[in-house]
C-alpha cells in the first residue's frame, strides 16, 4: 500500500523544484499530523540523500540537485525512521524485521530500536509494506535526475516491459514516451528489446551447459532479488547461474556505447533495482532508477494528463521480451529462441518457475536435494512477477492482461526474428547473432562477473 503522506512531500519537492523555490521553500513544507522528525525523514529521503547529523534542510536539497552521487553504498536505498521503537516492547518479533527476507533488519536490544544492517539488504521493499506506521521508506533520485534533464545531458529513459497499462489502459506506450520527452528525457527505450537480446544470450548458455539430463540452468536474466538469493543462502547452486546481465543493464551499457557520455535513468516497479544498479560489477550502466509509482507522482505534480497528449510510435520489441513482465515469460521467450537457434535441441529444455520468493525457495532447495526434473529454473520474487512489483500502479491481474494484449499485438514473436534486435547489434559493432553465441570482446558488454 502506498505511503500516501510520503508521495504528499514527494509531490511538493517537485512541484517546488519545477517554479525554482525547492532551496528557498522546502523549509516551509508541512504535511498535516506529522512531527518533525517524520517529516524531516520524508524530506531527506524524497531528495534520494541519506541523512545527515547537523545538517540543514537547505544544504541537503543543494546536495541532491548539484552533488548528488550514484555510488553511494551498496544497500541505501532503504531509509529507517532513526530511534524507531515503535513496535519493539515485548518479545514478539517486529512485522518488518520478520518480513526481511534475508535478515537485514534487526532489533537492537540495547537501544530497544530497529537497526537496518546494510551488507545484507538488498532494498527488496518487504519491509516498507510490512511497516503500518510508516517509518520506512525508499529514497527518490527524481530530484537528482531533474536537475541532470535541466542540463544539455542526453537523458534516456529504459522502460521495464511491465509498464504497459500502468498509467490507465487508454495511455498508449507512444503517449508514455511524449510525456517522458515534456519531462525533458531525450527518449524512451524499451527494456523488452534489450530483454530479447539478453534472451539470445540465455539460449546460447543453454545449448553450452545442458548437456546431459542430470544438468541444469538457472536463469540470471531479470530478478535482483532471486540473483541476491542464490548468491546469499544457495552459494552451492550459484555454479549453475549464467552470466547474463540483466536486460536493465543490457539497456545501460548499449546506450552508452552508442550515445557516448549519455545518462540512462531506468524505470520499473521494482525498488531492488536500484541497489542493483549499484552492484560492483555492473555499476555505471544505469545511473539512476525510478519507479512506476514514483513516475506517477511527477506527472500529477506537474499537471500531465497522459490521456490527453499525442504519441509517438513505440519500439519494436518482440513477444517475448514483452512477457518478461509476468512470471513464465522469461522461460516462454528462452524457449523459444532455443527453438530457433538450437531446434534439435528445444525438446530437451523443461522449464520451472518460482512465483514469489516462497516459491524461488522451495525451488532451489529442490534443485539442493537433486529432486528436480527439470533443466531450466526461473524465479521472480513477486508474485506475478514484475507486474506485481511493490511499486506498480496497477494490480498485477490488470498489469499481466494489458501486457499480454501489448505482447499479442507486435509484429514479431521471437527476437530471432526481430530486425530491431539486429539494428542494435549492429549500432555497437555486432553484425550478426552468430557472434553472439561467442565469448568475445563484442559479445562482452552482455556477461558480468558472477
Amino acid at each position: 500500500m502506498a505511503n500516501e503522506k510520503y508521495l504528499e512531500v514527494f509531490r511538493k519537492l517537485v512541484k517546488l523544484y519545477m517554479e525554482g523555490k525547492l532551496e528557498e521553500e522546502i523549509g516551509n513544507i508541512s504535511v498535516e499530523d506529522m512531527d518533525e522528525d517524520m517529516l524531516r525523514q520524508y524530506i531527506i529521503a524524497a531528495l534520494g540523500q541519506s541523512e545527515a547529523e547537523d545538517t540543514d534542510i537547505k544544504s541537503i536539497a543543494k546536495k541532491a540537485l548539484e552533488e548528488y552521487s550514484t555510488e553511494d553504498d551498496y544497500g541505501s536505498v532503504i531509509s529507517i525512521a532513526k530511534e524507531c521503537t515503535e513496535c519493539t516492547d515485548g518479545d514478539k518479533e517486529p512485522r518488518c524485521v520478520h518480513s526481511c527476507p534475508f535478515d537485514a533488519l534487526f532489533k537492537d536490544n540495547e537501544t530497544k530500536s530497529i537497526r537496518l544492517n546494510k551488507d545484507n539488504c538488498i532494498g527488496c521493499g518487504d519491509c516498507i509494506d510490512a511497516c503500518s506506521h510508516g517509518k520506512i521508506v525508499d529514497k527518490i533520485e527524481y530530484l537528482p535526475i531533474a536537475a541532470v534533464l535541466n542540463t544539455d545531458k542526453p537523458v534516456y529513459a529504459a522502460v521495464a516491459p511491465a509498464y504497459v497499462g500502468q498509467f490507465g489502459e487508454d495511455v498508449t506506450p507512444g503517449k508514455i514516451r511524449t510525456a517522458l520527452k515534456m519531462l525533458g528525457f531525450k527518449d524512451l527505450i524499451e527494456v523488452a528489446i534489450f530483454a530479447d537480446i539478453i534472451s539470445i544470450k540465455e539460449a546460447v548458455e543453454f545449448n553450452n551447459l545442458v548437456k546431459s539430463e542430470d544438468d541444469f540452468m538457472i536463469t540470471s536474466c531479470c530478478c535482483p532479488i532471486w540473483m541476491a538469493l542464490l548468491k546469499k543462502n544457495y552459494e552451492k547452486l550459484y555454479k549453475h547461474v549464467t552470466p547474463s546481465v540483466s536486460p536493465m543493464i543490457a539497456a545501460g551499457r548499449v546506450m552508452k556505447k552508442i550515445d557516448e557520455g549519455c545518462k540512462v535513468v531506468f524505470i520499473g516497479p521494482c525498488i531492488a533495482k536500484k541497489s542493483e544498479a549499484k552492484e560492483k560489477d555492473i555499476a555505471g550502466a544505469i545511473d539512476y532508477v525510478m519507479t512506476f509509482d514514483e513516475l506517477n507522482e511527477v506527472f500529477k505534480a506537474l499537471g500531465i494528463n497522459l490521456k490527453d497528449i499525442d504519441e509517438e510510435i513505440s519500439d519494436c520489441a518482440t513477444r517475448g521480451g514483452m512477457i518478461y513482465a509476468r512470471v513464465g515469460g522469461v522461460s516462454e521467450c528462452i524457449e523459444s529462441t532455443v527453438d530457433m537457434l538450437y531446434p534439435r535441441k528445444v525438446v530437451h529444455l523443461k522449464s520451472a518457475q518460482g512465483n514469489g520468493i516462497k516459491e524461488c525457495k522451495v525451488l532451489l532447495n529442490k534443485a539442493l536435494d537433486g529432486k528436480l526434473s527439470v533443466n531450466f529454473l526461473e524465479g521472480m520474487a513477486c508474485v506475478g512477477g514484475c507486474v506485481g512489483g511493490p511499486k506498480a500502479v496497477v494490480d498485477k491481474e490488470i498489469g499481466k492482461k494489458m501486457v499480454d494484449k501489448y505482447a499479442s499485438e507486435v509484429l514479431y514473436e521471437t527476437p530471432v526474428e526481430s530486425p530491431c534486435v539486429l539494428k542494435i547489434l549492429q549500432a555497437i559493432g555486432i553484425d550478426s547473432l552468430n557472434e553472439l553465441k561467442e565469448k568475445n570482446e563484442k559479445s562482452a558488454i552482455f556477461i558480468r562477473n558472477l
